[in-house]
């Protein structure tokens, strides 16, 4: 097949705490992929931020270390130079980039907006998308825009906490009450967060979420059940089956996978069959809302006392192992993972091609 086969540039590490992660994605997705449709270049981008680019590969690694690429690797202005290629030489080296790649720098639109302009295709949200899911106030916003109903929520930033401390108090206390979940607005991990019951914790989560961004969100505490949906395309978007956190030892089967020894993924979710199609409606919604493309992982609770559906969150690049939420949600669903890669490289494909017919200026004959 040789020169039939596509080239996909992996991009994976970054200056993010789940840098780790990211490098046992990357390890997953390089064993997964068809070699006789691609071959992989691999870039590495170490915590610091500094570029690593390898050779093609026809083969995957077998090993993490081999990942970070320490012998015989281009530099940053190497890896730049090979993504910018379509534009300085008018022959791309790349027919798709895949950002493996969590939190800041990675799924916030910063690289997005690094493909764009270096025109070429790229597996996931665009630049909007990624920045409005990786704040948690712009989606929130986006969201009751969209009419989907979500928990009772308030923010503010530094400079409002420290001009007016008891204002912000008072409006937690009467808006939400105890006990409310306190988060930095920002963050992709579960970094900063925690749960105050009393107005002392209040100050002190404030304070320590304040450390990792200078807008932070208070939440109201929910009984619920914790349910997640895989959703996957551009315009038509498809949902998958739904999956559930279960954060106790009560169910298991044969696919439930413990994520930290408490909790635990239940696929399918144990739903009847109207709610599950409700949910996965509300999915597709948020997945509109914030303009997404490719996939996302939608995250809801579903209240104990009236049965609810309220929306959490929307995860523009969630967890991408074979072992994690997004892929064994389309594996149920009847995608497997290889599948689930060759599908996610089209829709970044199609998205590209029909962005390429837009016209730029205006006069178009």
């Amino acid at each position: 097949m040789g020169q039939d086969r596509l080239t996909i540039g992996l991009i994976y590490g970054g200056k993010s705490g789940e840098h780790e992660v990211s490098l046992q994605t990357a390890l997953a997705v390089m064993q997964a992929f068809d070699y006789d449709k691609y071959e992989l270049l691999p870039f590495y981008i170490t915590k610091q931020g500094q570029w690593r680019v390898g050779s093609n590969q026809s083969t995957p690694f077998t090993e993490l270390e081999q990942l970070k690429l320490e012998e015989n690797a281009g530099d940053t202005s190497s890896a730049i130079n090979i993504l910018f290629s379509k534009l300085a030489t008018g022959e791309a080296k790349l027919d798709v980039v895949f950002p493996l790649l969590h939190g800041t720098n990675g799924e916030d639109g910063t690289i997005q907006g690094l493909f764009e302009m270096a025109n070429i295709p790229y597996v996931g949200a665009g630049v909007l998308a990624s920045a409005a899911g990786m704040d948690k106030v712009i989606m929130k916003k986006l969201f009751a825009d969209a009419g989907l109903e979500q928990c009772e929520y308030c923010y503010f930033t530094d400079s409002e906490w420290e001009r007016d401390r008891h204002s912000m108090i008072q409006k937690v206390e009467e808006k939400l009450g105890y006990p409310c979940f306190i988060k930095p607005a920002n963050l992709g991990s579960s970094v900063g967060i925690s749960k105050a019951k009393t107005r002392e914790e209040l100050i002190s989560s404030v304070e320590l979420a304040l450390r990792y961004d200078i807008k932070i969100v208070v939440e109201e505490f929910v009984e619920a059940r914790e349910i997640e949906v895989g959703v996957l395309g551009n315009d038509i978007p498809l949902a998958s089956v739904p999956g559930e956190i279960v954060s106790s030892g009560e169910y298991y089967d044969y696919q439930a996978k413990y994520l930290d020894g408490k909790s635990q993924m239940l696929i399918p979710a144990l739903l009847d069959t109207e709610l599950a199609d409700q949910i996965r409606d509300v999915a597709v919604k948020a997945f509109k809302a914030i303009d997404c493309n490719g996939l996302c992982r939608a995250d809801f609770f579903v209240r104990k006392t009236d049965g609810r559906i309220l929306i959490n969150e929307v995860n523009t690049m969630p967890g991408f192992t074979p072992f994690s939420m997004y892929p064994l949600l389309w594996r149920e669903t009847g995608l497997s993972y290889e599948s689930l890669l060759n599908r996610l490289i089209e829709l970044a494909l199609e998205r590209f091609e029909k962005r390429q017919n837009l016209y730029f200026e205006s006069g178009v004959n």
